[in-house]
């Protein structure tokens, strides 16, 4: 259930300001400073900020910023922007850690380490007040009552596991409204995923049951479990209940395939297990994830030296950004770290104050923890191998682009464009942007097209262009070095056509036309009246398909969201006083729309909650 190819984009470095800057008078600030523990924030031209840090004793070291020698190439660029600084004084180091988290989450300056990944992570949860609980994803704050499995570090591995809880269990994972209105089982059942609750072909105290040996799973008792379900199953064939022994029999057998998968597995403790790599300015910070004893999966995040910290500095950077200010966090009881850390036990207690429990900071550390230290610390390896390997990869393409393109300079940016529509339904535009490290998710853009006749990508293309770059003027926005347009002669023209309106005539156009043969590999390239073919394994070509594809799929996603939000909205909805609770009433009264919508408004007004007038109303809007 692992997850360790994934990873989590974070800001880069800033590029140095071209305008000079009035001198800092560092030295009169530093005097004015106490001896006490604080936050500090530098800041820029104009006011931004640069940089937020934590002291014990804010005198010593704001001083060490501003010393004679000593200092990293990157940390003097730091300080030869600093025009202003402020310092907030807190009692305790400890809250010091904390408030600079907060302010690092709020303001983002460029020299810290920025997590963008905020969102919180799914759990696998269980109802405890219906006769027939349901096992579904959850997200988000813990407020209904029940039981909560998790935190699983994507959705990929909490799907996994309540794959294997229908397939050992047979649980429900169907909609509380689809299945209070079941009158037989559904293919879940016929496919012996589900026991079949719903027409009530197992009684409660055995679903009872079955649920109990789920969440005793889910809690990393399987070892316990097994053995439990083996004297069961004895005890059914002794009492000839051959049936309910080969059920019992399933669950153990698969049980024990899920326990043959790790050999670092069904041990104990809540713990997050770090590993960190460094290669270069190049670093990775890979997590495991156990709860129960059980690894439910692992990610990494990739960052930049940005003051040429230490490992050390950067594994605490990290680690107070991920705890402190990043989102809903499902804090363990132990964190396992590569090596010692300085600040150890102040990360240890301001992460405790944050989880309302003690955590503790360890790195020494034996048997099966040492094994989960020592995977973190290899796939943290490994992964950034692989990303320095993609990472210059992708630059050889620019690079050949630049060839093929004639660019004076090897192009930064790149945007592509893309329609999608369902002849001519809800049509949607993707703006996906590349840089040298592949894409830059953070400024895709999707477009919602109105006002055009249907089905015509040429009036569609031309409304994303306009409001993508006429926005992108008045913020005073980075524009591409080359915008890609997926479509032939017809597209680019109007892509052409966008841009002049917009005086923006000296960015360059490439179309992406799909060729005779309209296979892959086979793309017609059009660079101004130039049209040209590549050959299949030309890396530049790799890098047009990979943007053109990405813009693709992007459109394509959006659109099918856009389709099926509005295909899911109720004409029920759209009629003033008919809001959820008589919503559902019609529902369980005529048992599906279509019946609703042939109803009579006398039929209409029999359901609970409806008078003649609102159903005179009902029926009025429906026909």
């Amino acid at each position: 259930m692992s997850d360790q190819g994934s990873a989590v984009s974070l800001d880069e470095q800033p590029k140095e300001l071209e305008a000079e800057v009035t001198p800092f008078d560092s030295a009169g600030f530093v005097k004015s400073l106490p001896h006490t523990p604080g936050v500090y924030q530098m800041y820029g031209v104009d006011g931004h900020i640069l940089y937020v840090g934590k002291a014990k004793n804010l005198k010593a070291r704001v001083a060490s910023y501003f010393r004679a020698q000593g200092l990293s190439a990157k940390t003097e660029a730091l300080v030869r922007r600093i025009q202003s600084m402020q310092v907030t004084l807190t009692t305790t180091e400890v809250e010091a850690l904390l408030l600079e988290q907060s302010l690092i989450k709020a303001q983002r300056p460029p020299y810290n380490i920025l997590l963008r990944d905020d969102k919180s992570y799914p759990y696998i949860f269980i109802s405890s007040r219906d006769e027939f609980p349901r096992i579904k994803v959850h997200r988000g704050l813990k407020k209904k009552k029940g039981e909560y499995f998790g935190p699983f570090p994507g959705a990929s591995a909490v799907h996994e596991s309540i794959n294997f809880l229908q397939k050992a269990f047979k649980l429900r994972t169907c909609e509380d409204s689809v299945f209070s209105n079941r009158s037989r089982p559904c293919l879940q059942y016929q496919i012996e995923r589900c026991s079949g609750p719903c027409v009530k072909l197992i009684s409660p105290e055995n679903y009872r049951a079955d649920l109990a040996n789920a969440e005793r799973f889910l809690r990393g008792k399987s070892t316990d479990l097994i053995t439990e379900l083996a004297d069961q199953m004895e005890s059914a064939a002794h009492s000839l209940d051959f049936e309910r022994a080969a059920q019992l029999r399933d669950q153990i057998a698969a049980l024990r395939s899920v326990q043959t998968e790790s050999t670092v597995d069904n041990q104990s403790g809540d713990v997050d297990v770090v590993g960190l790599a460094t290669e270069g300015e190049r670093v990775c910070v890979h997590f495991l994830f156990v709860r129960q004893g059980r690894i439910q999966g692992s990610k990494s995040y990739y960052v930049k030296h940005h003051l040429g910290e230490s490992e050390s500095d950067l594994l605490m950077a990290f680690l107070a950004q991920w705890y402190l200010a990043g989102g809903d966090r499902d804090f363990p009881r132990e964190i396992i770290v590569p090596w010692e850390l300085a600040s150890a036990s102040l990360l240890s207690d301001a992460i405790g104050q944050a989880a309302n429990h003690k955590v503790a900071v360890v790195w020494q550390v034996r048997s099966y923890r040492q094994s989960w230290q020592s995977l973190a610390l290899s796939a943290a390896k490994q992964n950034l191998a692989s990303d320095l390997a993609a990472k210059s990869s992708m630059v050889q393409r620019f690079e050949a682009l630049q060839a093929i393109l004639h660019f004076d300079e090897t192009p930064e940016r790149l945007e592509c464009f893309d329609i999608s529509h369902s002849s001519g339904e809800k049509t949607v535009a993707s703006c996906v942007v590349f840089n040298q490290e592949g894409p830059l998710k953070s400024d895709y853009r999707r477009f919602n097209i109105e006002g055009h006749t249907p089905g015509d990508d040429y009036a569609a293309m031309a409304q994303a262009l306009t409001r993508r770059y006429s926005r992108v003027q008045s913020e005073g926005g980075r524009l591409p070095d080359l915008l890609i347009v997926d479509g032939g002669k017809g597209q680019l023209s109007i892509a052409r056509d966008v841009l002049e309106e917009l005086g923006l005539t000296q960015m360059r156009l490439l179309g992406v036309a799909k060729g005779t043969t309209r296979k892959a590999g086979f793309e017609t390239l059009i660079d101004g009246t130039r049209e040209f073919v590549l050959d299949s394994q030309h890396a530049a070509l790799h890098l047009i398909q990979s943007i053109r594809d990405e813009a693709h799929r992007f459109a394509i996603t959006g659109h099918k969201q856009r389709r099926d939000k509005a295909r899911k909205v109720s004409k029920l909805e759209e009629i003033p006083g008919v809001g959820p609770r008589r919503r559902r009433e019609l529902l369980r009264h005529f048992g599906g729309f279509q019946e609703i919508a042939g109803a009579s408004a006398a039929d209409l007004a029999k359901v609970p909650g409806i008078s003649k007038k609102l159903a005179d109303d009902i029926y009025t809007a429906l026909h």
